[in-house]
């Protein structure tokens, strides 16, 4: 099965971004396994850590390498994402030659109470996952206005409008990651098998 890292940028137990994440998940099933990655251990970046690697920074790192593709789920901040995902992405990418994002196959979706359904958020963090190497999928957007009512208790989808269009997400992202995915290396498995 294949496996896709999921980072949430929202660290709020009831964040309406990571319902969507669960629900998208349920919608994958069973062509796609998302796993989602804890963030909210995650130190603020800090190039001195490195000499005594902190475990959650080595745990993440392993998350992202070992995925098969990694999905941004993501509030909008002030017309930005969240610090923690880009925290994340600083983690990720570092040390210099040790990139996980690297030729990583992505997506990118959140939601949001406003009409706009997070939009500027993720059309700022495009530009940045473009940079570290992200093969991100363009289309189709999703800027879900979240309705509650289009949701149940258990983390279902229950708006038939709703859950054909993310489910026609969810078919895209699919066949996107298997037509931009490379091969993992012996050398990749390996790094992390006794970690």
């Amino acid at each position: 099965m294949t496996e896709v890292a999921v980072l949430v940028g929202s660290l709020r137990r009831d964040s309406i971004n990571r319902k969507l994440a669960i629900a998208l998940g349920k919608l994958a099933e069973p062509k796609l396994h998302f796993r989602l990655v804890e963030l909210a251990d995650l130190p603020m970046y800090n190039d001195d850590l490195w000499a005594d690697v902190p475990a959650a920074v080595t745990r993440f790192k392993r998350d992202i390498e070992t995925a098969d593709a990694v999905l941004f789920v993501t509030p909008e901040y002030n017309r930005s994402f969240p610090a923690v995902v880009k925290n994340a992405i600083d983690w990720g990418t570092r040390p210099y030659g040790q990139n996980s994002f690297s030729a990583k196959p992505g997506g990118l979706v959140g939601t949001s109470p406003g009409a706009g359904g997070g939009s500027a958020g993720q059309n700022h963090l495009k530009s940045v996952l473009s940079v570290v190497d992200v093969v991100l999928m363009g289309q189709p957007e999703v800027y879900l206005h979240y309705k509650a009512e289009d949701f149940d208790d258990a983390g279902n989808i229950v708006s038939q409008h709703t859950r054909e269009f993310l489910q026609g997400y969810i078919d895209r992202f699919t066949k996107w990651i298997e037509r931009t995915s490379e091969p993992k290396t012996s050398a990749q498995a390996d790094a992390y098998a006794d970690a």
